[in-house]
């Protein structure tokens, strides 16, 4: 995997604030500088990676997530170690766009869309908060789900860790296009090009305790 095509950032919007946790330093023209490619990108996908430090050895966990504002809440059961802490976090997104094979192996690559989030997480104790974070998280996995089903009861509620993450450390970097193959070997009778790749929601599945009538309907 190496240099290839490379997509223009996004432009027009507040700016992301570099550190230097967050600077891009290999491809660095592949960074986005505007924070509206962050919203965009976190607003495309419903699974996150958190990592954290437990026990002093690193850990990565898949999550769902949801965003409001400059805010990122995540959650989990109150018995989650990983949502118990008070280090620094990192928080990762990534969407595969396509798989691009080029004439040599050398050049193969992925085209992506990724961001990376830094900082010391909140745990939300304020009860409206804590509904506005559920609410975000579940309204990105599934839209519309928050007003159609229950509501939390106190129980499920005092069961449930939201964590809040500022997006004030974050970088965003992507790749887009076709490969980018040595001069000499565009001669080649290889195929390159690229194979997007998708995400599809397939049928809905009933539930088998699901009474009669009930019709399932999108946001």
């Amino acid at each position: 995997m190496t240099t290839s095509p490379i997509s223009e950032a996004p432009s027009g919007g507040a700016p992301l604030s570099p550190t230097e946790r967050t600077r891009v330093r290999r491809l660095s023209e592949r960074a986005a500088t505007d924070r509206q490619a962050l919203y965009d990108l976190l607003d495309a996908a419903r699974i996150c990676h958190l990592g954290v430090i437990v026990d002093g050895a690193p850990r990565v966990l898949p999550t769902g997530y949801g965003r409001d504002g400059d805010t990122l809440y995540l959650h989990g059961s109150t018995g989650a170690v990983s949502l118990r802490t008070d280090d620094e976090i990192c928080v990762t997104v990534t969407h595969v766009d396509g798989l691009v094979l080029a004439r040599s192996v050398f050049h193969h690559s992925i085209n992506y869309r990724s961001a990376v989030i830094y900082g010391r997480p909140r745990l939300v104790t304020d009860p409206d908060e804590k509904l506005t974070g559920l609410r975000a998280i579940v309204e990105n996995l599934t839209p519309g789900r928050w007003d159609a089903a229950r509501r939390p009861t106190r129980k499920e509620l005092a069961a449930t860790a939201v964590l809040a993450l500022s997006l004030d450390e974050a970088s965003v970097k992507t790749r887009q296009g076709p490969p980018g193959d040595d001069e000499e070997d565009y001669a080649l009778d290889v195929w390159a090009g690229v194979l997007p790749v998708r995400e599809v929601i397939g049928e809905p599945v009933p539930d088998p305790r699901l009474r009669p009538g009930i019709r399932y309907s999108e946001a």
